[in-house]
């Protein structure tokens, strides 16, 4: 029978702490696979998940109709601020595209360390943000550094030199680092296994429709003409709003379920139940030395480093000179500025359509093959045909290209899908946007002027890189089907072992499912292929 349900704590109340006996007790019954380490003393065993302060170790259920309920509820109150988030730093970043071809002062090779002085700070900062987000409130964090950010971007606009661009960018970049990895982990949070690619997809769809609405922005501030130049109003009015944005998250964004303010005592018990049998936790302050560790033995790390480093060297060329390149074509910039948003546009659909088959199907790998194909063939006729004169095939070819967007979205997903234990995730989050924003430094050089204007070698590589990348995943894939065999044999051998039977099986896999494993000690832990 289980133990009865504690009372739901609500805000207001004093929550008792855990009872570190009973967690100990329950860690130890749980059917669990330890890694050895140095520094699981006991302060590690009995720092459990925040989700224990207000579910037991035993799961409370709750009817089907009622979870769907709440899932639609959680929808409507996250996504929508994670789509605005996500929507405003991708914009902020990559204003300096639509910048290089309104008047922005900074030109040749210069133009290319601007752009890379973005993803330097991004990179320096991007483990430091990730484990300053651990110890404090995740959601307040990221409203402050938005705020702060659209700060940085309005001083845009009263900057007239290279050493000044090269900073502000530099210092967006370390502002900037914590956004991906801090909403994978809200994702995370709330969201089951199954359900974490679609959600991804959203708010990485917030990505896509900068193309529409900054294009638009910036085709309408080109038929201004008052005393700003154009570049500068243009810093302006999108750095207002990134501030706009910033305090939204800061006030209504929950931190985590457990003091989620939008629902009730209950439907943040339920919340919790929710993603109990994904095994993945929800959060936990305690930065634990051992899993660090872990994550830098996980081959799966360094095969998604590899991945990653694939897309984020396009990426980095691609977020600087795209419209460049689009009005290489043949076109004027107001032109290339509005073809821009068609591009979006399919990229938004793309990005939702590719989340939801592979929730769906629960298969990472096939989804990403799937949406990386049209890339590898846009990029071929642009660079076998960027000089036949068809300015209308190049630039069905560029739109091709867009069908790719769900390429780093479900990479993000797989991450969040295949680790568990809360300090392993934030650094395996750190390590991808780390090495995307390495890889991004990298890009901003493989268009260089001398190749102006039709950057050949920079495709060709884009090429390349992605044939690599495409086979990366089928590595990666393989490798999650093999560790799940292995861990089906290890779950029988233990259940044979202690003569557990289904419903015994069942409730070790809710105990173990808060006590903040990683998918490597916690046995009932699967991998998403």
């Amino acid at each position: 029978m289980s133990a009865p349900f504690p009372t739901p704590v609500l805000e207001s109340d004093e929550i008792d702490p855990v009872d570190e006996k009973k967690v100990y007790a329950a860690e130890a019954e749980a059917g669990v696979t330890a890694v050895p380490h140095d520094d699981k003393s006991e302060a590690d065993t009995t720092d459990v998940d925040d989700a224990l302060k207000i579910v037991s170790e035993h799961a409370r259920h709750f009817d089907e109709k009622y979870m769907k309920r709440l899932r639609r509820k959680i929808d409507w109150h996250v996504m929508p601020i994670l789509i605005a988030v996500y929507f405003t730093q991708f914009l902020d970043k990559n204003i300096l595209s639509y910048a290089s071809i309104m008047g922005f002062p900074v030109t040749g090779i210069y133009y290319n360390d601007v752009a890379q002085a973005f993803y330097m700070g991004f990179i320096v900062w991007m483990f430091p943000t990730q484990y300053i987000g651990q110890k404090v409130p995740l959601a307040k964090y990221l409203g402050v550094n938005i705020i702060l950010w659209g700060a940085l971007v309005c001083l845009h606009a009263v900057c007239y030199n290279f050493s000044g661009f090269y900073a502000l960018r530099f210092f967006l970049g370390m502002l900037e680092s914590c956004v991906s990895p801090t909403l994978i982990l809200v994702v995370s949070m709330w969201y089951k296994q199954n359900e974490r690619a679609s959600r991804i997809g959203w708010f990485y769809a917030g990505n896509s429709s900068t193309s529409i609405i900054g294009g638009a922005i910036a085709y309408g501030i080109t038929n201004y003409y008052g005393p700003i130049a154009q570049w500068k109003l243009l810093y302006i009015v999108l750095g207002v709003m990134a501030i706009a944005v910033g305090f939204w998250v800061f006030l209504l964004l929950p931190d985590s379920p457990v003091n989620a303010r939008f629902l009730t005592p209950e439907e943040r018990i339920a919340a919790l139940e929710r993603v109990r049998l994904d095994q993945a936790g929800t959060h936990n302050k305690h930065i634990k030395r051992y899993q660090v560790i872990e994550t830098f033995k996980d081959v799966r790390t360094w095969i998604m480093f590899l991945i990653i480093l694939c897309i984020g060297i396009p990426n980095g060329g691609n977020s600087a000179f795209n419209n460049i390149i689009t009005k290489s074509f043949g076109w004027t910039s107001q032109q290339a500025l509005l073809l821009g948003m068609p591009g979006g546009v399919i990229a938004g659909v793309a990005v939702v359509g590719g989340g939801y088959l592979s929730d769906f199907f629960g298969d990472r790998m096939t989804a990403i093959l799937i949406c990386t194909l049209p890339n590898l063939i846009g990029m071929i006729i642009m660079t076998t045909m960027q000089y036949s004169g068809k300015r209308g095939v190049l630039q069905f070819a560029s739109y091709f290209t867009s069908l790719s967007a769900p390429g780093f979205p479900l990479c993000y997903a797989w991450n969040a899908s295949n680790m568990s234990g809360h300090t392993k995730k934030v650094t395996a989050n750190a390590m991808t946007l780390f090495t995307f924003g390495a890889g991004s430094v990298v890009g901003t050089y493989i268009f260089l002027p001398q190749d102006a204007p039709g950057y050949i070698s920079g495709k060709a590589a884009i090429v390349v890189l992605t044939v690599i990348m495409m086979v990366l995943n089928v590595i990666m894939a393989w490798i999650n089907v093999r560790m799940n065999r292995t861990k089906r044999a290890k779950l029988a051998a233990l259940a044979a072992e202690k003569g557990w039977t289904e419903e015994d099986i069942e409730r070790e896999r809710e105990k173990a499912a808060f006590l903040d494993l990683t998918d490597k000690e916690n046995v009932f832990f699967m991998y998403t292929r």
